[in-house]
């Protein structure tokens, strides 16, 4: 495996039990992937088609039925559940649709989040954020809390959340889907230039092929196989 790689996944199947319990659903087929250092990737598929499961199984959020995932050439399943929360926490970043922010704290103590959860310095963390919000255009929401935010708001700051301890790959599960067409541009050239800003690898899922053609890399996952499409 090459040492640009610094994510991938081999022979991945994901069954579920119907609700009847009678047959299993076959969600992943046997997905094989490879993301690069600094390649931006785009998963398409349909509704139902297991896109949010694969982003979970790659990000160490959910199991596969069979199958292994890899960060950096190591299997993911080396570790025990609490290492690999600590690893998680440190090589991943997550942004989905729904931001996920804690309402009680402002824009700033929630980017922060991430960092004091690994044990770093307050003054340190603080110092990051700060950077952060700076970087997606909100050093003046600092104190602000999500409900004082707009929904582009919202997502910029789960953005800068994401990053807050300076993951390799970011995976982002239909980041635009809940806004407008401003918001949506905005989100996106920010997504694009974390590369070259941060030089993090980002695997992007969303259902619309207009976005997914901006990205180095496009796979279609389509009855629980994946293939890139040119």
């Amino acid at each position: 495996m090459s040492p640009d790689i610094v994510l991938s996944c081999k022979d991945l199947k994901k069954d579920y039990k119907s609700e009847s319990g009678s047959e299993d659903l076959k969600i992943l087929q046997g997905v094989h992937l490879e993301i690069k250092k600094g390649e931006i990737a785009a998963i398409v598929g349909s509704s139902g088609s297991g896109k949010s499961t694969l982003l979970h199984i790659l990000g160490g959020l959910d199991r596969p039925t069979s199958g292994d995932v890899f960060w950096d050439q190591q299997s993911i399943y080396t570790h025990t559940p609490d290492q690999l929360a600590d690893l998680r926490n440190s090589h991943v970043g997550f942004v989905f649709q729904f931001h996920h922010l804690l309402p009680e704290f402002t824009a700033m103590e929630n980017v922060m989040m991430p960092a004091l959860i690994r044990g770093e310095p307050f003054k340190s963390s603080e110092k990051r954020a700060i950077e952060l919000l700076a970087l997606f255009g909100l050093n003046d929401r600092n104190e602000h809390r999500p409900s004082q935010l707009s929904g582009g708001e919202q997502q910029r700051v789960s953005m800068a959340r994401a990053l807050m301890n300076r993951p390799s790959i970011l995976l982002a599960d239909e980041p635009t889907g809940n806004l407008d067409e401003k918001n949506t541009e905005i989100i996106l050239k920010l997504l694009f230039d974390l590369r070259e800003l941060e030089g993090v690898s980002i695997v992007l899922i969303t259902h619309e092929k207009d976005i997914a053609k901006r990205c180095d890399t496009l796979y279609l996952l389509q009855n629980g196989i994946i293939q890139t499409e040119s």
